[in-house]
C-alpha cells in the first residue's frame, strides 16, 4: 500500500498506508491538491461546517465517538458486495438510521447533511464504488442513505478482500536509494 511521489527536483517520496482504501483515499486528495494548485488556484481544506452550515451545536468529533461506541453505537459488518467481501464497515442506511434513533436528526434529510458532514470531515470514509463515486461528487449527495452504499470509521481496522489489481504490484526495485526523511502522517 505504498504510492511514490517525485518532487520538481527530482526527489522520491514514499508514502505507506495501512490499506488499499486509506492509500487510494491519499492519492486522491493529493491529485484534487496538485490540480488546484496547477490551475492558479489556491489550496485550502474548506471546512464543512461553513458549507453546509451545520449549527454550531453539533459537535462532529463527540459524535463519532458515540457512533463508535462498542455497546450503544454503528455495528461494524462483514459486508459482501460484487464478489468483494467488506470487513469491519456498515452501510448508509444504517448511519442515518443511528442518528435518527439517538436523536441527533429530526428527519433523514437532515441525517443525511449531517453524514455529508462526517464524511467531509474524515469521521467517515467510502468503501466500494457506490459510495466512492457519491464522494467523489458523481452523485446529489456525498453520502449516500442506501444499503449498498458501505462507510467505515478510519481507525477500524477496515480491509476488503478480493480488490487487487496490476496496479497494487509494487516492484523492490523502487526502493532502492537512500532515506532523506522518515516520517508518519496523520490524516484527519
Amino acid at each position: 500500500f505504498v504510492f511514490k511521489l517525485t518532487a520538481a527536483k527530482q526527489q522520491d517520496h514514499f508514502f505507506q498506508a495501512a490499506y488499499l482504501e486509506e492509500r487510494d483515499a491519499w492519492v486522491r486528495d493529493i491529485k484534487k491538491a496538485i490540480h488546484c494548485i496547477d490551475g492558479g488556484q489556491r489550496f485550502a481544506r474548506k471546512s464543512t461546517r461553513k458549507s453546509i452550515r451545520l449549527p454550531e451545536t453539533i459537535n462532529l468529533s463527540a459524535l463519532y465517538l458515540s457512533m463508535k461506541d462498542p455497546v450503544k453505537g454503528i455495528k461494524e459488518l462483514k459486508l459482501e458486495k460484487d464478489k468483494k467481501v467488506f470487513n469491519h464497515c456498515f452501510t448508509g442506511t444504517s448511519v442515518i438510521d443511528w442518528l435518527v434513533s439517538s436523536n441527533s436528526i429530526r428527519n433523514r434529510k437532515e441525517g443525511l447533511m449531517l453524514a455529508s458532514s462526517l464524511l467531509s470531515e474524515g469521521y467517515l470514509q467510502p468503501a466500494g464504488d457506490t459510495s466512492k463515486a457519491a464522494a467523489e461528487g458523481l452523485s446529489d449527495t456525498p453520502f449516500l442513505d442506501l444499503s449498498d452504499a458501505y462507510y467505515y470509521f478510519p481507525d477500524s481496522g477496515f480491509f476488503c478482500e478480493g480488490n487487487s489489481s496490476d496496479d497494487d504490484v509494487v516492484l523492490k526495485e523502487e526502493f532502492r536509494g537512500m532515506v532523506v526523511k522518515q516520517g508518519c502522517l496523520l490524516k484527519q
